[in-house]
């Protein structure tokens, strides 16, 4: 089954409450779909506690950093000059499971799609 892959910016629309990206959660989980986030993705998002970041955190899977992840993206990088490597590890997160990443990073993630062909990346 195809899951979801929120960025950074899905985390934040979802905050802001950005219609299209708060229908596409909504969808997601109407059809029993995982929305992931991999854990390095928080540490871009997180400015402190407050009761729609947590809400927003039960809601989805928080992926641990493991090293076959950490790898694959490092070996992305090579392969992609200014590519940043929270980019990178949400590309090799997406591509580890088949998912679709949804970001507002359209044009960074593409970059990054030559290493990572089968993962879809679509706009928040």
């Amino acid at each position: 089954m195809i899951g979801l892959t929120f960025d950074t910016g899905a985390l934040i629309g979802l905050e802001r409450r950005r219609q299209r990206i708060a229908r596409v959660y909504r969808t997601a989980v109407e059809d029993g779909l995982p929305v992931t986030v991999p854990a390095v993705v928080i540490s871009e998002w997180w400015r402190g506690r407050t009761d729609v970041r947590e809400t927003i955190l039960r809601g989805v899977r928080v992926e641990p950093l493991d090293d076959r992840i950490a790898k694959l993206a490092g070996e992305a990088l090579v392969t992609c000059s200014g590519c940043g490597a929270v980019d990178s590890i949400v590309m090799a997160s997406a591509a580890r499971r088949g998912d679709i990443v949804y970001t507002a990073d359209v044009a960074d993630l593409l970059l990054l799609q030559a290493f990572f062909p089968t993962v879809r990346v679509l706009s928040v």
